[in-house]
């Protein structure tokens, strides 16, 4: 079960935004992922619970971030319920999308795991609800993912293989790269592995 912490900054400018602390590991009906949030200061910002089943749908995710909270699943594209800060006045939205995203590295995971790319595949467009910091509020973005490499790298544990991925927002052409080994994030754009005490876990 990797256990682990992502360092998390502004992509653009490289403000430091806190720290991600996670485990995840497979299960018996497919991934999970659970982590904690905090900002550079220490403070606690909020929390993420994705579990996915076999064909890497989530069919269970818990945001929260400040007071806001966001449970969602797949269910007639993607469901969800957002809920403001005093509880008042939830929102249910629904949308035809593949899955869900955000700023976590739990997401790329689940996206790579969700598409099941070869480095012979075409590049596959997904269509996903991305929860925006700070308020969790939902907005549908179309992306392009390519594999483009997997390497095998020789380590303790044995050989690991590390995928790179071309990721491509469809609304501005934007263009960057995500490392992943396993269901461990190595690097991406805003998101920097910093500790991991066990090695990545293994989809077969």
């Amino acid at each position: 079960m990797p256990r682990g912490r992502y360092s998390l900054h502004d992509p653009h400018d490289h403000t430091p935004l806190g720290e991600e602390h996670f485990q995840c590991a497979p299960g018996p009906s497919g991934w999970r992922y659970v982590s904690r949030l905090t900002g550079p200061a220490g403070d606690h910002r909020g929390s993420v619970d994705l579990a996915l089943d076999d064909l890497g749908r989530p069919i269970r995710l818990e945001l929260h971030a400040g007071d806001w909270q966001v449970r969602g699943a797949a269910l007639d594209g993607v469901t969800w319920v957002r809920t403001d800060p005093t509880g008042t006045h939830a929102t249910e939205g629904n949308v035809r999308a593949h899955a869900f995203t955000g700023t976590s590295p739990a997401f790329l995971v689940a996206t790579a795991r969700l598409l099941r790319l070869t480095p012979s595949s075409d590049a596959t467009r997904v269509r996903l609800v991305a929860f925006t910091d700070p308020v969790l509020a939902p907005r549908t973005v179309d992306q392009s993912w390519a594999l483009v490499n997997s390497e095998a790298h020789a380590t303790d544990n044995g050989p690991l293989t590390v995928d790179e991925y071309q990721v491509t927002a469809l609304d501005t052409g934007e263009r960057h790269t995500v490392h992943i080994a396993g269901d461990v994030v190595l690097a991406a754009p805003g998101i920097e592995l910093e500790d991991l005490q066990s090695p990545p876990s293994t989809f077969h």
